[in-house]
């Protein structure tokens, strides 16, 4: 209530003043056409008040509107980030009271090997959480900074997407088949590091919001002009179409924060966002054609020749050596 309350008062104070504007205006701009009439001999200082005065309440009007905008973006970012602090909290605190909570059974009570084991597991899925987490924070300040210029290369688009479903499937404990890629062999100029955040985020994304088991297709299709386009589909509920030009803002995540069983922190489609925007890429958004889901499409622009049998190279290894560089 609190935050609808403070978005609908300065709502309703710009909407007052815009139209208390518009009225003097038209109060002004009647009163100087009436004036010039009445009195021909002076009508040419009623044209220039009138155009002076005009002018004046044009700037004021647009500085209202500007400041009505600016207020409710305002607010709108002080609620994202209270969703994210709350996102993040929950992230935080989660995984490090599992690990409490096993540490301490195994430091006060003999365990058995196998619960041994069964404990080690858990401990590194809840570590691998914390990581994940890390790694999308680092992700948005690497990205955030326009100083950090990282030169195009020769990336081996089919050999990224397979390592990135791989990954997710790694990383969500689900079989090799969860995400399907369907990609010839494709050589793009373009930023290794940006496209492993870009397509790394989508995928986890498909994955995270797909049916139960989530099915995940990648396709790759190349377009004229030296471009490709690259889909991923899931089989999830969706998007409404309301939502979707929405879901790529900052903290921004679906529903209420506190009633979610999905864990996130409303950062993934922002970083695709603008890595696809700093690559010079475009990104769209639409249902799945044959039943529920969603489709993300993304259009980049790179050279686009075939793989030379010489010029392989490990993508997973160059990607932990970057990784490595950043942090």
């Amino acid at each position: 209530m609190l935050e609808r309350r403070s978005l609908k008062a300065p709502i309703a104070l710009g909407v007052v003043m815009i139209v208390l504007v518009v009225i003097l205006a038209a109060v002004w701009i009647l009163g100087n056409v009436l004036g010039a009439t009445a009195n021909p001999d002076s009508n040419v200082l009623f044209w220039v008040m009138l155009t002076t005065g005009a002018v004046l309440l044009t700037a004021v009007l647009a500085g209202v509107i500007a400041y009505l905008t600016l207020t409710v973006k305002a607010v709108n970012l002080n609620r994202r980030q209270s969703n994210f602090i709350d996102a993040v909290t929950h992230e935080l605190k989660s995984p490090i009271a599992s690990l409490k909570l096993y540490l301490q059974t195994m430091t006060r009570r003999s365990v058995s090997e196998e619960q041994k084991q069964d404990f080690h597991k858990f401990m590194l899925d809840d570590v691998e959480r914390l990581d994940l987490l890390i790694n999308h924070l680092l992700d948005v300040a690497r990205i955030d900074q326009s100083g950090d210029v990282v030169d195009d290369e020769e990336v081996s688009l089919d050999e990224l997407l397979i390592h990135c479903g791989k990954a997710s499937c790694v990383r969500y404990r689900l079989p090799s088949d969860t995400v399907q890629v369907d990609s010839p062999p494709i050589k793009l100029l373009s930023k290794l590091i940006q496209l492993e955040i870009l397509f790394r985020n989508l995928i986890d994304n498909a994955v995270k919001y797909g049916g139960s088991p989530p099915k995940v297709l990648v396709g790759v299709k190349s377009l004229a002009d030296e471009k490709i386009m690259v889909s991923i589909t899931d089989n999830g509920t969706g998007i409404p179409p309301n939502q979707r030009r929405k879901v790529f803002g900052r903290f921004i995540r679906l529903g209420n924060e506190l009633e979610r069983s999905t864990p996130g922190t409303g950062l993934g489609l922002y970083l695709v966002r603008n890595v696809v925007k700093s690559i010079g890429g475009s990104i769209q958004v639409s249902d799945r054609a044959d039943g529920s889901g969603t489709r993300f499409e993304v259009t980049l622009k790179g050279v686009i020749r075939p793989k030379s049998e010489n010029v392989q190279e490990n993508i997973e290894d160059r990607l932990t050596s970057d990784q490595v560089k950043t942090r």
